[in-house]
Parts: C-alpha cells; structure tokens; sequence
C-alpha cells in the first residue's frame, strides 16, 4: 500500500469511528505514520482527503455487495441476498469492510450537507450507483409494466430504513426484518 493509499484508509476508519469533525488531521497523520508534508502533497486540505475517504468507501462498500450478490441468480435471490449481506454486516460478519458504525455516506452528507459540497455529492453518487444495482436485479424480475422502479424504491427504502434501525435503534435484526418484508412482497 503507498503512502496516499494509507492516508485515506485510515482517515477512513477514523472518520468511520469517530466521526468527520471530529478527527483532526494530526490524528490521521500520527495514526497512519504519514508526514504532514506527504499529506498535503496528496490533499491540499481536509475536505479532499475526506472526498478521497468516501470514494475509497464506495470502492470497497460496493465492490463487497456485488460479490454478494453475484453469489446467487439475479432477480429475487439477488434482492433477497442484499438483505442477507447487510444482517452480516450489522453483525460485523464481514472481513472486508469495516465493522458496522452506521452508513458512512449518510454520517458524511450529514457532515456536509450542502448538496453542491464534493463530500456530499460523493455521497449522493455512492447512492445512486447502489440504486442501478438494485434496479438491475429488480429488472431480471417479471413485473407488470411499470412497476421496476416503484419496486427499486421500495428495495432502496427498506435497505435505507434497516441501515438506520440498525445504528440508531440498535435493532441488528433489521435486515432479516426488511428481508421477510420483501420476500412476503415480491
């Protein structure tokens, strides 16, 4: 791993942890053993390391939910496995990615919630893309005309809402919640 590679990683997990304001850059430094220098080198401030620390979350977030899903058929198993995944997630069940503390994107658009801040719309982005993913498994499905994207909102709300219950309620059994939920609808 290089050097810039080591700054975001844990500037990610720190920012993941702790929250974005509430890590200084001197904690990130001293955490990743990276030179003041170097850092700035790389990032000319905060808000473009924590660019780089969201995109290096959507890299690593999505790429962990494709192989889950890519597991199973498209379609309903695909859908069905999303929710699965998330289960292990919240349980910290999963290697690759960091244990659960929340949904990153959300805790940074908070952050910065100005939608025409790079942070957020790096965010929005991340959203967006796990949206085509699920639109393509609800696709593969036989729906009357119509009915794809009504069906992608309801996916995207359930996975939304059992994310939230499961770090603002402490509810880890969300997923398998919302995974009953869709089976039962689809």
């Amino acid at each position: 791993m290089d050097k810039r590679e080591r700054l975001v990683s844990t500037a990610f997990t720190l920012f993941y942890t702790r929250g974005i304001h509430a890590v200084g850059i001197n904690l990130v430094l001293a955490e990743s053993g990276i030179a003041k220098k170097t850092l700035y080198h790389h990032f000319p401030g905060k808000e473009n390391l924590v660019e780089a620390a969201v995109r290096y979350r959507d890299g690593s977030y999505r790429a962990w939910l494709e192989s889950r899903l890519d597991r199973v058929a498209v379609g309903k198993p695909a859908l069905l496995e999303l929710f699965s995944a998330l289960d292990d997630w919240f349980h910290s069940r999963v290697p690759e990615i960091e244990p659960f503390h929340g949904c990153f994107f959300i805790n940074a658009s908070a952050e910065f919630g100005d939608r025409d801040n790079p942070i957020h719309r790096a965010c929005a982005e991340h959203k967006a893309g796990i949206t085509a993913l699920i639109r393509k498994h609800v696709e593969a499905l036989t729906l009357p005309e119509g009915r794809a994207e009504e069906i992608t909102r309801l996916v995207v709300l359930l996975k939304e809402g059992a994310i939230s219950m499961a770090h603002v309620q402490g509810n880890l059994d969300a997923a398998l919640e919302a995974r009953g939920l869709l089976e039962g609808i689809l």
